[in-house]
């Protein structure tokens, strides 16, 4: 959310202005929400119109949805594309998160510092969290905080119903079990199958190690979702900004 808002010398804003302008609504439509019951802030509901609240540290919500706080970090959503470490340099000189970014951020400022949340593998591609929030990058990394992640692996072998059971039921890895929250099987041939999984954990190589464990080596893997986000038509390489909607959810799975 952008920072540049109108507020007075103690830092504070009218509620429905601060609404109106970070785009829930019409400040006529922003007021009759107050109204209604349906704007909460720190937890209270709030229907006096000229509340003022400071825009950097409420937690605000509109029929039930986060409203992230204003904040100068950037929050970005990028589809990785294979081959691309999962890394900001790499001493070995491969292509790298930093590369792909200064293709698709040409104008970003010169002395802006991203981290990457989480990793993916340098052969698997899709959905990478970049930002310059710390706090909210090393939170998103925590284990007690992982959120489901959606992968489409393409794999050899016919993957059968009975597979996706045992995907279901949990299987045994070196470094104890696993199980996915969840199985879709796209497509099954003899030679070749598609499945979409989405699990919670993010050890190491988690769903490569997985699928070999069950005898259907993956040969393509990219991640799809994250928490809420989806990829959508994002193309190899490109990137978007994460929306008011998917922040908050996000800002809320880390309790932050």
């Amino acid at each position: 959310m952008s920072d540049h808002l109108a507020t007075d010398e103690d830092g504070l804003i009218r509620l429905q202005k601060l609404l109106a302008q970070s785009g829930v609504a019409s400040r006529r439509k922003c007021e009759e929400l107050m109204l209604d019951g349906e704007v909460e802030v720190d937890g209270e509901i709030v229907t006096r119109l000229g509340t003022k609240v400071d825009p950097r540290v409420a937690v605000i919500r509109v029929s039930g949805q986060r409203l992230p706080p204003i904040s100068d970090h950037v929050y970005l959503v990028l589809n990785k594309p294979r081959g691309v470490v999962s890394t900001m340099s790499d001493p070995e000189g491969r292509r790298t998160l930093t590369d792909v970014l200064a293709e698709a951020r040409p104008d970003a400022p010169a002395n802006e510092r991203l981290f990457h949340v989480g990793r993916l593998d340098t052969d698997t591609s899709g959905l990478l969290l970049l930002t310059n929030d710390g706090d909210f990058a090393n939170k998103m990394a925590h284990p007690s905080y992982e959120v489901d992640k959606t992968y489409v692996a393409e794999v050899d072998g016919l993957v059968s119903k009975e597979t996706a059971e045992q995907l279901l039921a949990g299987v045994e890895l070196d470094d104890g079990p696993v199980a996915v929250t969840r199985v879709r099987i796209i497509a099954a041939t003899r030679a070749k199958s598609i499945v979409e999984l989405v699990i919670h954990e993010g050890r190491n190589r988690i769903v490569r190690r997985l699928l070999d464990e069950i005898d259907h080596p993956v040969r393509k893997l990219t991640r799809t979702e994250l928490g809420p986000i989806d990829l959508g038509q994002l193309k190899a390489g490109q990137l978007r900004e994460l929306t008011l909607d998917e922040l908050g959810a996000l800002l809320d799975s880390v309790s932050m």
